[in-house]
């Protein structure tokens, strides 16, 4: 009779003990899956901070791409009292194959001028004057003012502007010469003076980085005949091209420059024309002196 009743006692017991162990892996769980979050939270923010730090870098390479500009094709100019050969020159400046002087420049890698001067005196028959200068200037590239083809693109519409709009000038015309740089114009003009009327011939050409100026003129003094201004434009016109063929001879790799462009070398100061390059200097001042001086 006692026995249903020990039976019966003992069963909540073992209920009581079942239940108390099946709470355990419960408990065991909870703290596991608290440790994971934290653990997962902690990776995220890990995972969240290199990502940031990727998009940033990435952010900044387009930026540091945007700054960056092509180098400069030409790193030197060629001496200037040597871009024309001596058949050129005794084409050009018959009675002044040795009267080449350069022109004053700090900087002769950047900007640079040759001129010649020739008086073939008739006597009495008058004398015939042709007057020759070249100058070079040549554009670095930069992050800040550009590339050094757009800068010497703007220097050589400068230059053919005041070629253009030369004070005194008669008859100016200009028109592009073909088969010359990447871009070139000619403009001719006539300028009077008290030793007589010179004719002016303008050459204005880029070649990549570096723009070329030639000014040739001529007049017949003291009673002798106008020279050709087609004949001076011709002659002009060939002698640009030589000295456009003597910039690539000076630079390296076929005419192209072997390294970067140098930062020591400022495109502002680079682009500073010399005297020498402006036309209405040259047409208005030179020739006059030099016949001056030669008569």
């Amino acid at each position: 009779m006692h026995r249903p009743a020990q039976r019966v006692g003992r069963a909540p017991r073992l209920t009581r003990i079942l239940v108390s162990a099946a709470a355990v892996p419960v408990v065991l769980a909870a703290g596991c899956s608290s440790d994971s979050g934290s653990g997962s939270g902690s990776g995220s923010s890990t995972d969240n901070a290199a990502q940031k730090g990727t998009a940033a870098t990435s952010s900044a390479s387009p930026s540091t791409s945007a700054n960056a500009v092509k180098p400069a094709a030409y790193a030197t100019l060629p001496a200037p009292c040597s871009v024309f050969s001596k058949k050129t020159l005794g084409e050009l400046v018959p009675k002044g194959l040795n009267s080449a002087k350069s022109g004053k420049s700090d900087d002769v890698k950047n900007r640079s001028s040759c001129s010649w001067n020739s008086l073939d005196n008739k006597g009495v028959k008058g004398s015939q004057f042709r007057w020759l200068n070249v100058s070079l200037l040549r554009f670095d590239s930069d992050a800040t003012r550009g590339e050094g083809n757009q800068l010497a693109q703007t220097y050589y519409d400068k230059q053919v502007k005041d070629a253009q709009t030369v004070t005194g000038a008669t008859g100016a015309r200009s028109e592009p010469a073909a088969g010359i740089g990447d871009a070139s114009t000619a403009v001719r003009y006539g300028l009077k003076k008290k030793e007589g009327s010179f004719k002016q011939q303008t050459v204005v050409t880029r070649v990549e980085n570096v723009v070329v100026t030639l000014d040739y003129n001529g007049a017949g003094l003291a009673g002798d005949k106008a020279p050709s201004a087609d004949d001076l434009m011709k002659a002009a016109e060939k002698a640009a091209k030589e000295a456009v063929a003597s910039v690539a001879s000076a630079n390296q790799d076929g005419g192209r420059a072997a390294t970067a462009p140098s930062q020591s070398a400022s495109p502002s100061k680079s682009a500073s024309p010399s005297k020498s390059a402006s036309p209405s200097a040259s047409a208005s001042s030179k020739p006059s002196a030099s016949a001056t001086k030669k008569n």
